[in-house]
């Protein structure tokens, strides 16, 4: 049976609990936030907030069995903010972006297994069985949400219109969380935490891959400010005053 040893570690274990949950939870504000001010949503994958919007969807009918009451008020949290990134999409500015057809057959596939795992269990009530699908369902799209926009990215060769701090808040929720489990484990002088859920502490290690990915691209490969700059000076009409090699030598052929 695990015991409490040190008051100082139980807070200090407490202190990177909240972090963990304060950051995860503001950190769908910087997308809203950016959009608004841009009134345009070109940059973001239309692909990765669907799919974010199922995942945080099916993570919200799981916390119907009891959890802790933080739980409960970040899923519901999280698809409120997620479903106004999503109506932003439809108001502003989309450019050429659309939504693809594996997404839209991803999200329709989701929900068609839901429901007749749904009506399987309805006869016998098995709840439990019921509510784990959900679980499996949000792990699932927990692992490819964030792949159509990393390629985008890629294929863009820029982060612009795709909010870092989003990221950023990701990023330290998921440090602070891991930090939190081991001290947990110190003060318990066990590491269950990391070993009896297996998969929960796999599927982090998926989120802070990707955070470092997209942090890769948005400060190393395509710095924001160069793509902001020639963004601007594309929609001004202007040429930048130094070009590439490669746009030089394509012109010069």
């Amino acid at each position: 049976m695990a015991s409490w040893n040190s008051i100082p570690l139980e807070i200090t274990y407490d202190t990177f609990g909240w972090l963990a949950f304060f950051s995860w939870s503001i950190s769908f504000y910087p997308q809203v936030i950016l959009n608004f001010r841009r009134k345009s949503v070109v940059g973001l994958n239309f692909d990765f907030v669907l799919l974010n919007l199922t995942k945080h969807s099916s993570y919200t009918i799981y916390n119907m069995i009891p959890v802790a009451a933080n739980d409960v008020a970040f899923s519901i949290h999280a698809v409120l903010l997620t479903a106004i990134t999503l109506f932003q999409i439809v108001i502003f500015d989309r450019g050429t972006q659309k939504v693809s057809k594996i997404s839209v057959g991803i999200v329709i596939a989701v929900w068609l297994i839901a429901a007749i795992c749904f009506f399987i269990a309805l006869p016998s009530q098995s709840w439990l069985w019921l509510i784990s699908i959900f679980n499996s369902i949000q792990v699932f799209m927990t692992v490819v949400k964030y792949i159509p926009q990393a390629v985008m990215n890629f294929a863009r060769k820029s982060t612009d219109g795709f909010s870092i701090g989003n990221i950023l808040l990701d990023f330290v929720g998921g440090l602070a969380n891991y930090a939190q489990m081991a001290v947990q484990s110190i003060d318990q002088n066990s590491w269950v935490n990391f070993y009896g859920n297996i998969g929960k502490t796999l599927l982090s290690l998926v989120s802070i891959f990707f955070d470092i990915i997209f942090m890769c691209q948005h400060y190393l490969l395509y710095p924001a400010k160069k793509a902001t700059f020639r963004s601007k000076l594309e929609r001004e009409g202007k040429e930048p005053l130094v070009k590439s090699l490669e746009e030089t030598a394509s012109e010069n052929v």
